[in-house]
């Protein structure tokens, strides 16, 4: 389903999102040609106390600026099955694939089923995150769900550092851990020197 408006061609466009802070700069830049909706699919995203403030603050957001937010399933129970075997791994490591496969499927799957024409992700805006992998992850979702996947390394062109900026402006909350509960493991030890 396609909109004419104002001489652009307007695609109905997923987006999967992590958080506020990550998707502001996102949204500020897919909107003048996409009629976007969020997907807030991240089962990943530990204690639940801190899920639920990621969600609310993107939820509230979207709401602002007039954008559609769909809540999906909060399966962390699927998502601690599929990792569990890979909880020592570092960051960046073999659990981040499996936990990027796991959200962009379910969001690529999503599209299908709801008719969009085209879909993405705000997780390569953060510099801690390998956006070639995400969007090899991402485009072979789109081939074998059948609607294209939108390609992006969001923290290019300063985009990380505006968007961090954007977000201090807003007021948003800024978390210091990818989500996971091993990211949060993880930054313990260092801050700690364990």
């Amino acid at each position: 389903m396609t909109i004419e408006l104002k001489n652009f061609l307007v695609k109905k466009f997923l987006l999967h999102a992590c958080c506020a802070p990550c998707s502001i700069y996102v949204l500020d830049k897919l909107r003048p040609e996409h009629d976007l909706v969020v997907f807030f699919y991240n089962p990943n995203i530990q204690p639940r106390a801190e899920y639920e403030q990621r969600k609310e603050e993107l939820k509230k957001y979207c709401q602002k600026i007039g954008i559609d937010f769909i809540d999906a399933d909060y399966d962390y129970q699927k998502w601690f099955a599929l990792t569990d075997k890979h909880k020592t791994c570092p960051e960046k490591g073999e659990r981040c694939s499996i936990c990027f496969q796991e959200r962009l499927s379910v969001s690529g799957e999503y599209a299908k089923n709801h008719g969009f024409d085209l879909w993405g992700t705000t997780l390569t805006i953060s510099p801690h995150k390998n956006a070639d992998l995400i969007n090899q992850i991402g485009r072979g979702v789109g081939e074998r769900v059948g609607v294209p996947f939108y390609e992006a390394d969001w923290k290019k062109a300063d985009g990380f550092k505006i968007a961090t900026q954007m977000s201090k402006d807003e007021g948003f909350y800024r978390q210091d851990y990818c989500g996971c509960v091993y990211s949060w493991q993880e930054r313990n030890r260092k801050t700690n020197n364990l």
